[in-house]
């Protein structure tokens, strides 16, 4: 302060003050600004704007109807059996058609008018509607899904010169940077709202079998958003909105989206072969806990531990051992059990990848020759078993017998979940399942099928026989 002359530092006040402090922020954004502009990036300012104005023609509202099956009104004693003695039971049917109509989001992808969405937007529907921003309406058929990422590739009759969004790289995103949504949120269409991306590699959101590896975000997304585009300030789509953890049913500042880079190969797939083919070594493989890390002398707890080798995979082949922790693949660390498994999962079939693995206290490395993915229908049943809270198997000659079933025609229940959606909705050991959600279930193919179809707190109607009383009937299952 020894600069000022004494007679101005007395004569100084509130409005002196506030002036200076004016004139300092105009200098520091001005400055920021012709910073931004020597450089080509946008101020944040116009930036959000610049990046709806360029996305929006290539963001679609999808409307999706579908006709499903659900039981038909009842009495309320029509189970008990003293009811059923007196008044006998129901002569109407036991069930009705009713037809559903949801929305969703979509984004184009190329000129030729592939539409990448959600696996649930579009799953089990009779007709697809895509409207463009522009007010045009067409027609959409599905070209491929994947429920195991839950998303899906839908196709319009593309017009001339169609707009088309381009993708980034999700893996340099980091945590912090800003990022756009635009969807459709209950029906509101071209929604845009932005946010920061709170956490990267978020597991065990929604399907523990799926592969997972979501990216939150609290750039506000509601039902309506699913299957929109979450884009970096580049105006590069580095998300796909798909899912949000809320008590209210509303956004409570938890989304997430399928980073672009998976969302990139598994479109690419569905819309050169209509199914995608995931890579395979044949082990189970379970996260490093830090005692566990501990006891096999391993300073960090990353890596993903071997905890069984199929015989005569590509994994026993190359050598690899139970016990053995995987630490790398490629050169590239590996982080736990779900970031390999997702590697492992996007990586050509056929293609030799180098596995950096510890081994009672040596780094050793491994080379494998990736197989396809086919497991059987058993193995699949048991990955599909958490959404219901049950396994099944199919059933034997003898069961049918036993139970004089006519064929052998569906599932029987061998395990069920007291806590699990059919544990709560009274199921046993022994039940037959012989369809869901309207459709026939002749064996464990069939019904691994439909139950991957399922998301998560989507209702599933079930035909069940009783393996006490003998009763066929329907019940209504939330898949969790």
């Amino acid at each position: 302060m020894t600069g000022w002359p004494k007679k101005m530092m007395r004569r100084r006040g509130p409005l002196s003050f506030f002036l200076i402090l004016s004139l300092g922020l105009s200098i520091i954004l001005y400055g920021e600004k012709a910073a931004a502009q020597k450089s080509g990036a946008p101020g944040l300012t116009t930036a959000i704007a610049d990046v709806a104005e360029k996305a929006m023609p290539a963001v679609v509202h999808i409307e999706v109807t579908q006709r499903v099956e659900v039981p038909s009104s009842v009495l309320p004693f029509e189970s008990d059996p003293f009811f059923r003695y007196f008044f006998g039971g129901p002569s109407g049917p036991r069930t009705y058609k009713r037809e559903m109509r949801g929305i969703g989001t979509g984004m184009i992808i190329d000129s030729e008018g592939h539409i990448l969405t959600n696996h649930h937007v579009v799953s089990g529907t009779t007709k697809i509607t895509a409207k463009m921003a522009s007010g045009e309406e067409f027609e959409a058929k599905i070209v491929g899904v994947d429920p195991k990422t839950d998303l899906a590739v839908i196709k319009i009759k593309a017009p001339k010169n169609i707009p088309h969004l381009t993708f980034g790289d999700s893996d340099k995103l980091r945590v912090g940077e800003w990022v756009v949504a635009i969807g459709h949120p209950r029906g509101l269409e071209q929604t845009v709202t932005a946010g920061i991306i709170s956490a990267k590699h978020r597991t065990g959101i929604l399907d523990p079998s799926s592969y997972q590896d979501y990216m939150q975000t609290d750039a506000a997304i509601n039902p309506g958003n699913s299957g929109g585009p979450l884009l970096n300030l580049a105006g590069e789509v580095i998300g796909v909105n798909a899912a949000i953890v809320s008590e209210s049913g509303g956004f409570e500042g938890i989304g997430f989206a399928i980073p672009s880079n998976m969302a990139m190969a598994i479109a690419d797939a569905l819309i050169k072969m209509g199914k995608v083919m995931r890579g395979w070594l044949g082990i189970s493989i379970q996260d490093l806990t830090a005692p566990l890390a501990a006891s096999l002398n391993l300073k960090v707890v990353k890596g993903a531990l071997v905890a069984d080798v199929t015989k005569g995979g590509p994994a026993e082949k190359a050598g690899m051992r139970r016990g053995d922790v995987i630490t790398s693949l490629d050169g590239a660390t590996i982080e736990n059990a779900n970031d390999f498994r997702n590697r492992i999962a996007a990586t050509r079939v056929g293609k030799r990848v180098e596995i950096g693995l510890w081994r009672k206290g040596e780094r050793v490395a491994a080379q494998a020759a990736v197989a396809v993915y086919n497991p059987s229908p058993s193995v699949v049943a048991v990955e599909l078993s958490n959404k219901l809270g049950l396994e099944v198997k199919e059933i034997s000659v003898m069961e049918a017998r036993r139970m004089r079933l006519d064929s052998r025609e569906g599932v029987i229940l061998t395990k069920v979940d007291p806590r699990g959606p059919a544990g709560r909705a009274g199921l046993e050991p022994g039940d037959v399942i012989f369809q869901v959600n309207n459709r026939a279930v002749r064996g464990l193919r069939d019904y691994n099928r439909i139950l991957e179809q399922i998301q998560r707190e989507e209702e599933a109607l079930l035909l069940v026989r009783d393996s006490q009383t003998g009763e066929v009937g329907y019940l209504t299952l939330v898949a969790q």
